[in-house]
């Protein structure tokens, strides 16, 4: 082999290796299609109707992103949760289950806040008279009373606290109807199935078939707060992460708003 036919080899050699580095970096590479991304929100039953409705404008902006509810008692979403049930977020209507689930370690650090606030209410159906304070509960003529399983309802455990500090407990406890959750207790209302109950302010809101009596003075009861937080088992904690943000934002406030309840 003469030197120019060596020369000519090292030439190829050195072009193909330019090529094999270049070429990587020249080439476009095909975009993949982004998979969409699946969040399930465990949420206290009394926010059901403005969850739903910032839902959808939640979308407008993340299409990719799909949203579930699974809507329910606080203290029973809790179990499910600890119990290794799948959800990203949860979001209670008292502090007491998020603290449970924030000392056994379930939620992902630092993304705890507080979403809203909310008032109890006494409510009857429309058509009754007569009916002005919590202290009516005690006439003969209130058979039936509608209150949240007060060990895994939120707003049943804030209508004992009241029920106990006006000392007409042990006068009522006898005609009290135990629901599963707030939103049972405002059906038992609007159905006659019972003559009074306690709900939140959001709840008597959205009815046109009960009337606010009174709201409980707040110095009667533990304060309705409503924490939520990311769960550590989340498959898709950045994405949850942004919809927590989301609800804190001005546009979720304002749904909230709509709904009655208190933002800051």
């Amino acid at each position: 082999m003469n030197k120019k036919q060596m020369f000519a080899l090292i030439g190829i050699a050195v072009t193909s290796c330019f090529l094999a580095v270049a070429l990587p970096l020249i080439t476009p590479t095909p975009l993949v299609a982004q998979s969409n991304a699946n969040l399930l929100v465990s949420a206290a039953a009394s926010l059901k109707d403005a969850l739903e409705e910032i839902q959808p404008l939640y979308q407008q902006s993340q299409p990719k992103v799909n949203i579930r509810y699974n809507f329910g008692a606080s203290g029973a979403l809790q179990q499910q949760i600890e119990q290794g049930a799948p959800a990203d977020i949860f979001i209670s209507a008292a502090r007491r289950q998020v603290d449970a689930l924030e000392q056994k370690g379930l939620l992902v650090p630092g993304t705890r806040t507080n979403l809203a606030t909310n008032r109890l209410v006494l409510i009857v159906p429309n058509n009754t008279t007569g009916i002005n304070s919590f202290f009516n509960l005690t006439d003969a003529r209130i058979k039936r009373i509608a209150v949240g399983e007060p060990r895994s309802v939120p707003a049943g455990q804030y209508a004992d606290q009241v029920f106990k500090k006006l000392g007409i407990f042990d006068k009522i406890k006898s005609k009290l109807v135990l629901a599963n959750n707030v939103r049972q207790v405002l059906a038992a209302v609007e159905s006659g199935n019972a003559d009074a109950g306690l709900v939140y302010a959001t709840d008597a809101k959205i009815s046109q078939k009960v009337k606010v009596v009174v709201a409980a003075d707040e110095k009667y009861h533990s304060a309705i707060v409503y924490p939520m937080a990311v769960i550590k088992s989340s498959k898709n904690i950045p994405t949850a992460k942004e919809f927590v943000e989301f609800l804190s934002s001005n546009q979720a406030k304002t749904i909230l708003k709509k709904y009655g309840f208190i933002v800051n």
